[in-house]
């Protein structure tokens, strides 16, 4: 069992990776993340090896440690996984969700909406990031929601690519608008639906950077 100060460094370390703070491949030097984190460098320690069994970190002997690379490849296969998962997700939310947070859910959809209007895709990336999470809490499935976030933290660099895709966010829009309006009306089917079919387009939209970027090499 682990110390309370060891799990919190874990999960804060966590999220600097998750947010991209801690970029792939990045090298991750004992010394500095414990003066980052205020912490010892055991307890930094304990939480690299944690990280490395969530596969979010590659420990290397005499070498250290280094946030994992995620392939074009593999970013492709974590979406279908994704895609499944979070349509769990929807569905469950459809269910479980509140008046208040299905007000919440269309708050941040208004938001990017206007990030959109704004010429913002960097915003408008960062809205669709919070709805998804908003989405999944309203869902209370925790299993599924443990799934997403460790999938969802090895795409931290293909991210926001997609939606620089010309036309993509005017697309992604209306497929996000289609899950909100499917989980107020509380209609499971459309609601899982609409989330697999938004997936599906996010993949494609991946394959096709990922192509463009082979062509450019």
């Amino acid at each position: 069992m682990t110390s309370p100060a060891a799990d919190d460094a874990y999960l804060r370390l966590r999220h600097l990776i998750y947010s991209g703070k801690l970029m792939p491949n990045e090298r991750l030097v004992e010394a500095d993340l414990a003066q980052r984190l205020e912490v010892s460098r055991a307890i930094v320690r304990t939480a690299l090896v944690r990280l490395g069994q969530d596969g979010v970190v590659i420990l290397t002997p005499h070498r250290g440690a280094r946030v994992r690379v995620v392939t074009d490849a593999e970013a492709v296969e974590i979406l279908q996984a994704r895609a499944v998962l979070e349509a769990l997700a929807a569905r469950s939310a459809t269910r479980r969700a509140t008046a208040r947070e299905i007000g919440g859910i269309r708050k941040i959809l208004a938001g990017m909406s206007r990030k959109i209007d704004e010429g913002d895709l960097l915003g408008y990336s960062e809205g669709n990031a919070a709805l998804h999470a908003a989405i999944i809490a309203a869902a209370r499935h925790e299993t599924a929601a443990r799934l997403i976030t460790g999938l969802r933290a090895q795409l931290v660099r293909f991210q926001f690519r997609t939606i620089l895709v010309p036309g993509r966010a005017s697309h992604s829009l209306a497929e996000h608008t289609a899950i909100v309006e499917a989980i107020a009306g509380r209609d499971e089917e459309a609601a899982e639906k609409a989330m697999r079919h938004h997936l599906g387009h996010v993949e494609a939209a991946l394959s096709h950077t990922n192509r463009r970027i082979i062509g450019e090499s």
